[in-house]
C-alpha cells in the first residue's frame, strides 16, 4: 500500500460553497468544506440526506462547479476549466463506479469496459478491457452482456471501467447500494485489495457499515465536515 501520509494530495478542496435554490428557500448544500486526500488513502464520504456529500461528490467528480472556493485535482487547479477541456480531466483522470452500474445493455462485459476508452482514442481499448476485466475476476465473463451476469458480477464490470484508464481516483456512489449484503462484502473486499495496491479510493454512502470498511471517515453534516477519522498527519 502506499504511504498516504507522505503522498502528495489527489484532492485539495478548500472553502468549497455551493448553494441552490428550492422552491424559493436558498440552500446551502456546501458552507466551506475543506477536504484532502492524498494518493494512495482510501476514504468515505458519509452522511445523512441533505448532509451535503452529493454536493460533494459531484465537485469531486468535476461534474459541478463549486459557487466558491478552489479545487486542485492531482495537482492541478480545475476550479476555472470548463467544457470538453474539464471533460477530457474527468474522463483521464477519475474512474467512476455507481449504486445503478450504468452498463449498456447491448455491449458485452468487454465492449462496456473499453467504451471510454475509445472516447479517450485509445488504440488498445479492447487489451486494456480485458486487462481490467480479469483484475476484478471476470475473465472468463468477458463476451457476456449485462443480463447475463449477476448484480455483482456487474458491479465487477463497472470497477473494470473505472480502472482501465488507470485514473488517479476511483470514486464510487454508494457502489454496494443494489447488492445483496453478502455481494456486497465481496465488493468492500475488492476495494480493499485494490487500496493495498495503491489505489486512490473515495466512496460515498450514507450506510456507516460501508464506511466502517476504509481506513479514513469523512462525516458531513449541514454542508460542513462534522468530523474526520483516520485523516494521516500532516507533513
Amino acid at each position: 500500500m502506499s504511504d498516504a501520509a507522505g503522498a502528495a494530495p489527489v484532492i485539495d478542496a478548500t472553502a468549497l460553497r455551493k448553494t441552490y435554490t428550492v422552491g424559493g428557500e436558498t440552500v446551502h448544500a456546501l458552507a466551506g468544506v475543506d477536504v484532502r486526500i492524498r494518493a494512495g488513502e482510501m476514504a468515505a464520504i458519509l452522511g445523512a440526506s441533505g448532509s451535503g456529500k452529493s454536493t460533494l461528490m459531484h465537485i469531486l467528480g468535476c461534474l459541478d462547479k463549486p459557487d466558491a472556493g478552489t479545487y486542485r485535482l492531482d495537482g492541478e487547479d480545475i476550479t476555472a476549466i470548463h467544457g470538453d477541456r474539464l471533460a477530457a480531466i474527468r474522463n483521464r483522470r477519475i474512474g467512476f463506479i455507481f449504486q445503478s452500474f450504468h452498463l449498456l445493455p447491448r455491449l458485452d462485459a468487454v465492449e462496456n469496459v473499453a467504451l471510454p476508452l475509445r472516447y479517450a482514442r485509445r488504440a488498445d481499448a479492447r487489451a486494456a478491457a480485458e486487462t481490467a476485466l480479469r483484475r476484478v475476476g471476470l475473465g472468463d465473463r468477458l463476451r457476456h452482456r449485462p443480463n447475463q451476469l449477476s448484480g455483482g458480477q456487474r458491479q465487477r464490470v463497472a470497477i473494470a471501467r473505472a480502472l482501465a484508464g488507470s485514473p488517479a481516483l476511483l470514486l464510487a456512489d454508494e457502489p454496494t447500494g443494489n447488492l445483496d449484503s453478502r455481494t456486497g462484502e465481496e465488493i468492500l473486499g475488492l476495494f480493499a485489495e485494490l487500496h493495498r495496491e495503491g489505489r486512490t479510493i473515495v466512496i460515498v454512502t450514507h450506510d456507516p457499515g460501508v464506511a466502517a470498511r476504509c481506513p479514513r471517515r469523512i462525516r458531513l453534516a449541514d454542508g460542513l465536515v462534522a468530523s474526520d477519522e483516520g485523516a494521516p498527519p500532516c507533513g
